[in-house]
């Protein structure tokens, strides 16, 4: 079963960048989405934001 939730070790782990700035991200996709900080983020959010396929970004996630 894959997940769906993302989290900020996940956008490290796709994007390579810092743990600092893949929460920014996320805080990006929270502000663009309107979702409160208790509702998670996605693998469609983060897709949709990043501009990848999530054919591509699925297998990264463990």
């Amino acid at each position: 079963m894959n997940r769906i939730c993302i989290y900020a070790k996940d956008v490290q782990v796709i994007t390579g960048k810092s743990e600092r700035q893949a929460r920014e991200i996320m805080k990006q996709i929270r502000q663009l989405t309107r979702k409160e900080k208790h509702q998670p983020i996605t693998v469609h959010d983060l897709c949709d934001y990043l501009g990848f396929e999530v054919r591509n970004v699925a297998p990264l996630i463990k």
